[in-house]
């Protein structure tokens, strides 16, 4: 039990120096934005005296969702040049997917021991809040993405914490990336729905390829909606299973996201899958 509340403390030592860090690094004219690609949900509004159950449902049948002008403004980068779009977004400070600190429900798993152990991976890592929230010492983590400027940032952010000797991060292209070693867990969040859906088959037979057998596949799905266009564009447990499935992937649980973020809540739904019958091809 001492061994569990001193690990606790630690965590939450990480989180809030990697906060306080994320903090002065920004121009004195930022704010640390709370929901990822800026997000303004409609019609939520509910009595207090409703049950979670009806509240639930009604958030699920609201599905419109207003975008914040930071997120129509990347998505005009990443129309006019796309080989670049997320490199200059980064440069230009336009990053309204940044939590600016460690996603809630991944802290959860991480500190009741509900995560694999052995090698992890963060997929379009950014500021790389996810991979140094759950590095530590039975669990080594790479945060991966393709923009050069979020590489530095993460880098810059987490050198200097006391777990910096359990994660690291790499500078390439998830869908190209050849990595040495096999993966006990894979965490995707944010980066699924940022992909054109045409590549949401090749997203699959990568996360096949780079998870271990018996790996696991953690997803916050997100954002469910029937918004057009993107990113971040609409997903659904439907889409996810459209790819996974002829990987071999099935869900092990699918369940609402209560830890979510502001207007995010009743967005999102974490998915745990493993694969039951593909073998990777690495």
């Amino acid at each position: 039990m001492r061994h569990l509340v001193r690990c606790r403390v630690f965590r939450s030592d990480i989180c809030s120096l990697l906060f306080a860090r994320s903090k002065l690094l920004l121009p004195t004219h930022c704010e640390v934005k709370t929901p990822r690609f800026g997000i303004c949900a409609t019609n939520l509004r509910m009595e207090k005296n409703n049950s979670d159950e009806q509240h639930q449902q009604s958030v699920e049948q609201t599905t419109t969702i207003k975008f914040k002008p930071e997120v129509n403004r990347v998505q005009g980068i990443l129309d006019s040049d796309p080989s670049v779009g997320w490199e200059k977004c980064w440069e230009e400070g336009l990053t309204p997917w940044d939590l600016g600190q460690p996603t809630p429900i991944l802290i959860q798993l991480h500190e009741t021991g509900s995560l694999p152990k052995g090698r992890a991976l963060v997929p379009g890592c950014g500021s790389g809040y996810d991979v140094v929230a759950i590095a530590c010492p039975d669990r080594y983590v790479v945060g991966l993405d393709i923009s050069e400027k979020a590489i530095k940032k993460a880098e810059q952010l987490s050198s200097l914490l006391p777990n910096a000797n359990y994660f690291t991060f790499i500078r390439e292209d998830f869908f190209s990336w050849r990595p040495p070693k096999l993966f006990d867990l894979i965490f995707d969040y944010t980066f699924f729905c940022a992909i054109e859906p045409q590549m949401r088959s090749d997203w699959a037979r990568q996360v096949r390829d780079l998870l271990k057998p018996d790996g696991e596949l953690i997803t916050l799905i997100f954002p469910i909606s029937d918004h057009v266009g993107g990113p971040p564009y609409k997903v659904s447990v439907a889409n996810y299973e459209e790819v996974l499935h002829p990987m071999g992937f099935k869900a092990v649980s699918i369940a609402n996201n209560e830890l979510a973020v502001g207007a995010r809540k009743g967005r999102e739904k974490l998915g745990r899958w493993k694969r039951f019958q593909s073998q990777s091809s690495l």
